[in-house]
């Protein structure tokens, strides 16, 4: 099977990239390991950036000084200047394909602040801003023709005699065959490695690094693994998001006498860690938003009051809700220049299993979809040119074993899920907001140990058809390659910068 274009991941950047790539006239193809519409994009509930001035004085200028303070010198400006101008046009071109954003009673597109911005920048649909663009990307995929094709796991990608990624093998998850999949250009845009924390993240379950791992496989140069972002409001009990937009429409951050003890828009690193220090007090904190009232809740924020009465039953008009922060976005993962384009030949990657250097140690609200919009096109542009300009596919490969045709051999003495689990509980405590050198020692060893133990764990179950125990293992073997990766990132750095936050030894 072959195409121009082969893109793995169907969330917000790779249905960007796929739509740009389409526009060229070639043949695109999406393959993806859950439906497309069920994407971490649709988590992304605040808003997405755009210096529009809509509701107030802003500027471009503005929104570009704002990305690079919270990236604690961690970004290139000229990418994120790039990202920072391309901004309006993209809500534009969004606007023009039918995401129905919230509107002012002029007409506007409404904009509410996020934390870190200096402006009512984040152009939102209620609270369900991603939600929205991804099911509208998706629909203008279709309609393009875009091929898309759904539970499909990445095992590897493929090179060729010319050392250049060609395609990919994947685990066909309905059947359990393996397949393959040949095309000129290659775009990753599965997504980023929160699940590494477990149910301490507001990510769903598929967000297991697997194209960062995969793409280690083939050679490619990672960047800031060590930055992960947390997010300062996950509900208490469960880690499900209360957006950001619960805050930037004006909620309270108070601890359990009552008191706003911080600044609620301040940065997401910030913010976090002042939360974690309330709690390690003995303090539960909470995000208050009785003050704006139950219509004001209802038209704004539905979702928030939805999630904060099914998963902590509490009705926010009239209670507060009990929050903690947990992982909610990996700023590192694949390095790539300004055209998405990997250090491997063939490879481009975008979204956030992409390091496009324009978050740095702690991402903007509201920036991740812009991202993902503005370097998922860029992305499928520069693909679809390297496919034009390939005369021929080299498709000579070398075949190679993969973990899943050792499986047979291996022993089933150990269950990763018991693994899996206590490793996010270490990550949690010993990885997570505040880190010591000691700890981070310890977690890297305790990844060598579990490493060594791998051939001890295996799967239960024999069947090929919907092996979810399989899937779930193979997920679990990327989170163990991307975790080795983050800790000895953050071993590396040792002084404190952003969301990698360093305290004693």
């Amino acid at each position: 099977m072959i195409s121009d274009v082969l893109i793995i991941g169907a969330g917000g950047a790779g249905l960007s990239a796929a739509i740009a790539a389409k526009e060229e006239g070639l043949h695109v193809r999406v393959l993806t390991k859950e439906y497309p519409t069920r994407s971490q994009t649709c988590m992304a509930q605040g808003g997405i950036n755009a210096a529009l001035g809509n509701h107030g004085e802003d500027s471009v200028d503005a929104h570009i000084a704002n990305t690079l303070k919270s990236a604690h010198g961690e970004a290139d400006e000229n990418a994120v200047t790039f990202m920072c101008e391309e901004a309006p046009s993209a809500i534009a071109w969004l606007d023009s394909i039918g995401v129905p954003f919230s509107r002012t009673p002029e007409g506007k597109i409404a904009q509410r602040t996020l934390g870190g911005a200096s402006a009512a920048r984040a152009c939102y649909a209620q609270d369900y801003t991603g939600l929205k663009i991804l099911h509208t990307l998706y629909d203008k995929a279709l309609s393009l023709g875009v091929e898309m094709v759904a539970d499909k796991f990445l095992l590897e990608l493929l090179k060729n005699s010319d050392d250049a990624v060609c395609g990919a093998k994947v685990l066909d998850i309905r059947t359990g065959e393996l397949q393959t999949y040949f095309a000129k250009s290659v775009i990753l845009a599965s997504g980023g490695y929160s699940r590494i924390y477990g149910h301490y993240s507001t990510n769903s379950k598929t967000s297991t690094g697997d194209g960062i791992a995969v793409a280690m496989g083939v050679g490619a140069k990672l960047k800031g693994m060590e930055f992960v972002q947390f997010h300062p409001t996950g509900l208490k009990k469960s880690s499900i998001l209360i957006s950001e937009s619960a805050r930037g429409e004006g909620g309270y951050v108070l601890n359990s006498k009552g008191e706003r003890f911080t600044n609620e828009l301040a940065p997401r690193d910030e913010l976090s860690r002042a939360i974690d220090a309330e709690i390690k007090k003995g303090e539960d904190v909470f995000i208050d938003i009785r003050h704006l009232g139950e219509q004001f809740i209802d038209e704004n924020l539905p979702q928030e009051r939805k999630l904060a009465k099914l998963y902590e039953n509490v009705d926010p008009v009239s209670e507060l809700i009990p929050i903690k922060p947990v992982a909610h976005y990996t700023m590192g993962g694949i390095e790539v220049d300004n055209k998405s384009k990997t250090s491997v030949e063939g490879l481009f990657a975008c979204g956030e299993c992409a390091n496009h250097r324009v978050h740095g140690a702690n991402r903007l609200g509201g920036n991740s979809l812009l991202e993902i919009v503005v370097f998922g096109k860029e992305a499928g542009k520069s693909a679809a040119k390297r496919a034009k300009e390939l005369p021929m596919l080299n498709t000579s490969i070398e075949e190679q074993s993969h973990i899943i045709e050792e499986l047979d051999s291996w022993s089933n003495e150990i269950s990763f899920y018991e693994v899996q689990k206590n490793l996010a509980e270490l990550f949690y405590t010993k990885v997570g907001i505040v880190r010591r050198k000691s700890e981070l020692l310890e977690v890297q060893q305790e990844l060598e140990k579990i490493q060594s133990q791998l051939p001890q764990m295996g799967v239960t179950d024999t069947n090929r058809v919907y092996n979810t125990n399989l899937i779930e293992f193979l997920e679990f073997c990327n989170m163990l390659q991307v975790a080795q990766s983050v800790v000895t990132s953050a071993l590396q750095r040792e002084q404190s910068c952003g969301a990698h936050f360093v305290v004693g030894e």
